[in-house]
């Protein structure tokens, strides 16, 4: 299965967060535990503008292989920049977390 389109990242941000997205740049991500890889992929960042969240960037990335059972599709991650949350690598590790709990 192939991958989500940048356009489709970019709707995904829109949808779930609002206002328009643009996109800046897509950063190449690896998040390791000890010696093993537990998320390797490429996140893209978009500039936000009219979100009523107030927040001015989201980063956005495909997860999943798409073969599980289901729909076979993957799933978008969408997170917004916050405090916290301020670069690719930060909304992976908050993703990580999340699905942690």
């Amino acid at each position: 299965m192939s991958s989500p389109s940048g356009d489709a990242l970019q709707s995904a941000v829109e949808s779930n967060h609002g206002g328009k997205a643009t996109f800046v740049q897509f950063v190449p991500v690896r998040e390791m535990s000890g010696s093993q890889t537990v998320w390797d992929g490429v996140v893209h960042v978009f500039d936000l503008k009219g979100s009523s969240s107030g927040a001015f960037r989201a980063y956005a990335w495909p997860c999943g292989q798409g073969d599980g059972p289901g729909d076979g599709k993957r799933e978008i991650f969408t997170i917004l920049h916050s405090p916290l949350v301020f670069s690719p690598v930060l909304a992976v590790r908050a993703s990580i977390m999340a699905g942690a709990r």
